[in-house]
């Protein structure tokens, strides 16, 4: 990274790490209601008869969950329910698209998507965007959000200021709101705007749910993964008991199976870094040594990394949770930075715990409901390579795109058997 990125970098990080202390990252209570509503909705829209868009449900779980945890309020996505496919009745409601949280969820979306775009043109996106700023209709729209909320946490800071020195107590409710969300934390760390929440946000929304659909696709296609992935977790923590933070610790298989699917579908599968100085690295194949100026953006993927044969053995392309746990964890042990999900180094993924928690709560809770879960291949968008020729790309059954974070284009659609308190595993 360059030196004045780098300090900005560190200066972030600085104010935000205390606030992911594990004191803070197992308390459930935001998973626990938001994760209700959301399959409260999934077996209301299964008993109309219509599959349920696992990847547009789960995203509005994580961004309500985020909302709620960075600011203090939730955004209310869920409150706009869940898609219907396209081609059916209600489907064609126009007014859905148009609800408040649909808005500010889709404008995040499209910023991002934009921001892809400019990246992969590098500094030339200036010219593309000569006449007009292609993000700024989108984040204006973010604004309207974000804004209101970072003008009362810095309303409540003078408030409680003024408290202080007027009565040399701190007033209970903003002192509260400074302590227990990480917008009050940031606020009260800086007088600057939180520019550091909106990529949060992002991280807290999009990266947690694009692991959770890749890990329902791979139970939809695994059957005997996710039996015995929900005998784990009845056996752990019952039929309706709600995880604790040592529970989920407990379920050694179950982060073998989200550890599967991060590998093979990273939810951040590109990645850019710029170097500080001139270096001289290996040649590829014995070629000549490829030489690296100082200040040169270098990208690379993590994507393609997992599922290197010669760094994960013979059966790289094959999803097995089973190597993070039998012999084949000896290519991971002997090199750790084969596994990036969450980067590693002075800029590790401070959310790393977080994550891990939000997705291991939200499955307990999913397989508590639902024993079965199939592709509703019906409406699912096929990918136009499933079954020709051989590797990863002929087994998949979904359309793998990108924007920042792995998404399944046009959404997973899914249908769930629900469970009954006799079911056996």
């Amino acid at each position: 990274m360059t030196c004045s990125y780098a300090s900005r970098a560190r200066f972030h990080r600085s104010m935000t790490r205390p606030f992911f202390s594990k004191d803070r990252i197992s308390h459930f209570d935001i998973f626990e209601k938001h994760a209700e509503d959301a399959l409260n909705q999934v077996k209301g829209r299964l008993k109309e008869g219509y599959p349920v868009d696992f990847q547009d449900m789960v995203c509005r779980f994580t961004l309500d969950s985020a909302t709620e945890f960075l600011f203090g309020k939730c955004v209310g996505s869920l409150s706009a329910g869940l898609v219907y496919p396209k081609d059916s009745l209600p489907g064609q409601n126009r007014e859905y698209a148009n609800h408040p949280s649909n808005l500010f969820a889709r404008a995040l979306s499209e910023a991002q998507s934009r921001s892809m775009l400019r990246s992969s043109m590098g500094t030339n996106w200036r010219l593309a965007e000569f006449w007009s700023d292609r993000i700024q209709k989108d984040m204006e729209v973010c604004h309207r959000f974000i804004d209101p909320i970072l003008k009362d946490a810095l309303e409540r800071k003078r408030s409680t200021k003024e408290g202080e020195q007027s009565t040399g107590h701190a007033y209970a409710e903003g002192k509260g709101f400074l302590e227990d969300t990480l917008l009050g934390h940031l606020v009260n760390c800086t007088e600057g705007k939180a520019d550091e929440i909106v990529n949060m946000l992002i991280a807290g929304r999009d990266s947690t749910a694009s692991t959770l659909t890749f890990l329902v696709y791979m139970l939809s296609q695994y059957s005997r993964v996710l039996k015995r992935l929900r005998a784990e977790v009845l056996s752990t923590v019952g039929n309706s008991r709600r995880p604790t933070y040592d529970d989920v610790r407990e379920m050694k298989y179950m982060r073998a199976v989200i550890n599967e699917t991060l590998r093979l579908y990273t939810p951040v599968p590109f990645n850019v870094r710029t170097s500080t100085e001139a270096a001289l690295w290996p040649g590829v194949n014995g070629g000549p040594p490829i030489y690296i100026p100082p200040n040169t953006q270098v990208p690379y993927s993590v994507f393609l990394m997992h599922r290197r044969k010669d760094l994960w053995g013979p059966d790289a392309d094959i999803f097995d949770p089973d190597r993070f746990i039998d012999e084949r964890l000896k290519y991971l042990t002997s090199n750790p930075f084969i596994f990036l999900p969450f980067n590693a180094g002075p800029r590790i993924c401070l959310g790393q715990q977080f994550a891990y928690n939000e997705a291991s709560f939200f499955l307990v809770r999913l397989l508590q409901t639902f024993s079965s879960i199939t592709l509703a291949e019906d409406i699912q968008t096929r990918s136009p390579e499933c079954d020709k020729g051989a590797g990863r790309d002929a087994q998949e059954k979904v359309i793998v795109k990108h924007h920042l974070t792995l998404y399944v284009d046009e959404g997973l659609w899914v249908r769930m058997g629900e469970a009954s308190n006799s079911d056996d595993v």
